[in-house]
Parts: structure tokens; C-alpha cells; sequence
């Protein structure tokens, strides 16, 4: 039998603000437990909760960007359960009355392009943080860190359209693009701004009702996304193909195995009892607002995608990876203003630029490589003074040193000969070495061309004119 996957995903996203979303304490990441705390995000008696506008405003972003409707009137209610990182036994969220509602965001995969829609968003407060002994000085304690509790999220709710782990994956790498150029959040997995789960089901092909789902927690990769649900799906139909039935449940993904094992069964869940929360007042969203909030937005890497590709004439897939993030855009138009070949300027961001920045871990506004450097090597190479090949090494040395190309090309003596008379003793000097070869190619073995080219280039460390090379030798043979 064949089987679709049906995927949800529920995503948590850290706003960029300076404050909790209920009283005055830092969000900044990394301080010592428990200090950025005080008697409101603790929830000691008799305290009242104090909306961050700063916070609401960058929800109204978030709602805009992703094409979502924002509900006019909406307010917090108190979502009610026990656990050892949730101070007052429960967490203000929104329920009923959710932010926004009836968005989407398009993805494309394989050339297809869909759109997928988003059920919901909606704000609410981080809980802590639970610290286990093994990390610590006793193995057999736990702790709690308060720093993230109060913390202001939204959490983005999708429709269970995602047909696939890459659509998963794509559909992510699309939503943290857009809250980056909106600069909802700074979105960083490692210090948990953006976490997923994944619910996911299995039916039969041509089924219309879902089979039952999992969710699994917690997921801070986008590779881990991916592979946490194709894992899930292939456990998910082996278990029918045996004749068993999934089990609701809640589970976790173990990276280092690549598995996902149990957490807790849906049976056992609470029942949250939701109710309005009696401390903050319903949020009323005028017209005027929404309007002011859309003209704040910039240019969404959607539209800035269509304008690369109509401005600067490069194909689709480039601009889709040169708008992937804000700052990458940023530096690509900086180097085309400089420069008039769009094209050339994409193909070294995109390979070589790219590839180092990748194995460094760092990001593009890091790069020693900056947009006129970068430039002045790319007219190197218009101007026959570099090769490509030659000027892949000045790029790596540039790289690693922070010269400038000509810099390099100078001490290194690296400039591509382009003097004939050169050449022609580079090439009688390989036709002598080399007698039985050029008969060889007199007498119609063609591939053996290449082998004497290669020898040419070899004698002049790569540095001669390769279409001089081939021109020359010709002339020579005939």
C-alpha cells in the first residue's frame, strides 16, 4: 500500500525586544540563572502583568508579513498546567481569540511551487528553563532557570498541508527568511529565538480522513526537521504494515541516532483549561494601526526575489539563494553597483564566498571578503590579468590573509601570461618532450589534445592564457 504523509508544524518564535513581554526584565541571552528576574515573571502574589507594545508591535509584523488576517479584538487567556519551570502554574497565552488567522507562505520544491497555509498566530510567554544534574556538580538534582520565563514569543501554526520532509524543511527556511528581513526575531536556533514540532500522520493514498498524529518537540534545526519527520513517517508505516495502530503521543528526536523515541502518550496530557485571563484587558486593533504597521515592513524576500530576477536578469535559483537572508541580499546589490555583471558577481558569492563563510560558521556581514574586494578580483579576471583558476587561489588567500587581490597577485607573481611569444616556447618545449603524443593526435586519438594542453599549463603554473594555449598548440600541430 502507498501511503501520504500529513505534516503540521507549530513554530515558537523569540521577538526582538529588550523586555519581557510582561514587566521590565532583559531578554538578553546568557546571563547567569535566575538574574533577569523579579516578582512578575516569578509570579509571586498580588503582581500584575503589563503588556510590551514593543512586543505586540513586532506580533502585528509577523501577522503581516505572513499574509495573515489581524483580528481586531483579541485577548490573552491563561493556558493551566503544572510543571517545575512554569512559576505560576500556568502560562499566558492566546486561545480563542488569536493575533491573527488565515495566512500563508509559498514554498517551492523540485521546481513545484505551493502555497501553505497558516492556521493561526497567536502571542504567549517562554516558560523557564529545567537545568539536570549531569550538566552540573550533582548528578542526581535538577534545577530551574527563570531567565526565559515571561520571555515574549508567537507561536506560528501551520495547516496541515506539507506533504514531505523537504517541504517541511523549505517551508521553515522560507518563514525564518521573512522574520529576518522583518527583523521580527533574530531566530537563533542555538540560543532556542526558533524552535519546531512536528505533528505528523501517515494514510493511505486517496484517503481523505487523517490517520492519527504524533508531534514531536523541540526540534532547533532545520536538518533535524527534516529528518526527525522522515524517521517518524517510516516508523509510522511500518507500525500499520504490522497491523498495529499509532499511538497519539507526544515524542522527542534523538540526534546522535537519528531516532524518535516516546516522550509521553496524548492520554496522559493535561487538560489545560483554558480561560480569559482576568489581569489584562482585550486588545483592540484599529484599521489605522495595521495600516501603520504594514508601511513599516520592507521589501520580504519574496518581492525581493522577482525584482533580482527582473532587475539584474540572473536566474531564479540564484536569486533565491543570494535573498535567502537579509544580509546576503545587502552585500550582492552592493557588489552590482560596483561592478556591471550581475551574473559573474552571483556565481563567486554563491560558490566560493559562500562555501568559506559555511566552514567557518560564520555569517556574510563576517566575511574578511567585502563587496569591493571582491569586485576588484572579478575585473582581474575581465581583464585577462587572472584566470578563473588562478583566481580561485588569490580568492582563498584573500580569504585567509585580508589583502587585496592585486596585493597577492604582486608578492605571488600569480598574473596570467597572455604574451604569445611566451606561450609558443612553453608549447614547442612540450611538443618536444612529447613527439609520440603529437603523432598520436596527427592520427586522430582527439583526447590527446588535452593531455598536451595540460602539460603546457603545468609548465606555466597554471598561470598562461588557456585560449591562447589552445590556439597556439593548434597552430603548431597543423
Amino acid at each position: 500500500m502507498n501511503y501520504e504523509m500529513v505534516i503540521g508544524l507549530e513554530v515558537h518564535v523569540q521577538l526582538k525586544t529588550q523586555s519581557k513581554i510582561f514587566c521590565s526584565c532583559s531578554t538578553t541571552f546568557g546571563k547567569p540563572a535566575n538574574e533577569n528576574t523579579c516578582p512578575v515573571c516569578l509570579g509571586m502574589p498580588g503582581v500584575l502583568p503589563v503588556l510590551n507594545k514593543e512586543a505586540l508591535q513586532l506580533a502585528m509584523k509577523a501577522c503581516l508579513s505572513t499574509n495573515c488576517r489581524i483580528t481586531p479584538m483579541n485577548r490573552f487567556a491563561r493556558k493551566n498546567y503544572f510543571y517545575p519551570d512554569l512559576p505560576k502554574g500556568y502560562q499566558i497565552s492566546q486561545f480563542e481569540l488569536p493575533l491573527g488567522v488565515g495566512g500563508y507562505i509559498n514554498i517551492q520544491t523540485n521546481g513545484v511551487k505551493k502555497k501553505i497555509g497558516l492556521t493561526r498566530i497567536h502571542m504567549e510567554e517562554d516558560a523557564g528553563k529545567l537545568i539536570h544534574g549531569e550538566n552540573l556538580d550533582s548528578p542526581d538534582k535538577s534545577y530551574v532557570d527563570f531567565n526565559r520565563t515571561g520571555v515574549p514569543l508567537v507561536e506560528i501554526v501551520s495547516e496541515p498541508e506539507l506533504r514531505s520532509g523537504e517541504e517541511a524543511r523549505e517551508y521553515l527556511t522560507q518563514l525564518k527568511s521573512i522574520l529576518d528581513y522583518a527583523e521580527i526575531s533574530d531566530c537563533n536556533m542555538e540560543e532556542g529565538s526558533l524552535r519546531c514540532d512536528a505533528n505528523v500522520s501517515v494514510r493511505p493514498e486517496g484517503q481523505k480522513e487523517f490517520g492519527t498524529r504524533t508531534e514531536t518537540k523541540n526540534l532547533n534545526s532545520f536538518r533535524f526537521v527534516q529528518r526527525a519527520i522522515e524517521y517518524e513517517v517510516d516508523r509510522q508505516i511500518k507500525v500499520l504494515e504490522q497491523g498495529d495502530s499509532i499511538i497519539q503521543e507526544t515524542r522527542l528526536y534523538d540526534s546522535s541516532k537519528g531516532v524518535t523515541f516516546a516522550m509521553r502518550s496524548k492520554e496522559e496530557a493535561h487538560d489545560y483549561r483554558y480561560f480569559p485571563e482576568p489581569d489584562l484587558v482585550p486588545i483592540e486593533i484599529s484599521d489605522k494601526w495595521i495600516e501603520e504597521t504594514m508601511d513599516q515592513l520592507p521589501e520580504l524576500p519574496e518581492q525581493k526575489r522577482e525584482r533580482f530576477i527582473q532587475s539584474y536578469k540572473i536566474p531564479e535559483y540564484d536569486a533565491g539563494v543570494l535573498t535567502t537572508s537579509r544580509e546576503i541580499a545587502d552585500y550582492y546589490e552592493k557588489s552590482a553597483s560596483l561592478h556591471p555583471n550581475p551574473k559573474l558577481i552571483s556565481n563567486w558569492i554563491m560558490g566560493e564566498l559562500l562555501r568559506e563563510l559555511k566552514n567557518d560558521g560564520q555569517k556574510i556581514n563576517a566575511s574578511p571578503i567585502k563587496p569591493e574586494r571582491l569586485v576588484s578580483l572579478l575585473k582581474l579576471i575581465e581583464d585577462g590579468t587572472l584566470s578563473a583558476k588562478m583566481a580561485k587561489i588569490v580568492f582563498e588567500e584573500m580569504y585567509r590573509s585580508s589583502k587585496s587581490a592585486i596585493e597577492i597577485v604582486t608578492k605571488k607573481g600569480l598574473a596570467q601570461i597572455t604574451d604569445s611569444s611566451a606561450i609558443e616556447n612553453l608549447v614547442d618545449e612540450v611538443l618536444q618532450l612529447n613527439t609520440g603524443q603529437v603523432e598520436q593526435y596527427r592520427n586522430g586519438k582527439e583526447k590527446v589534445f588535452g593531455f598536451l594542453v595540460g602539460q603546457i599549463m603545468k609548465k606555466s603554473k597554471g598561470q598562461a592564457d588557456p585560449t591562447l594555449v589552445n590556439k597556439l598548440l593548434k597552430d603548431r600541430i597543423n
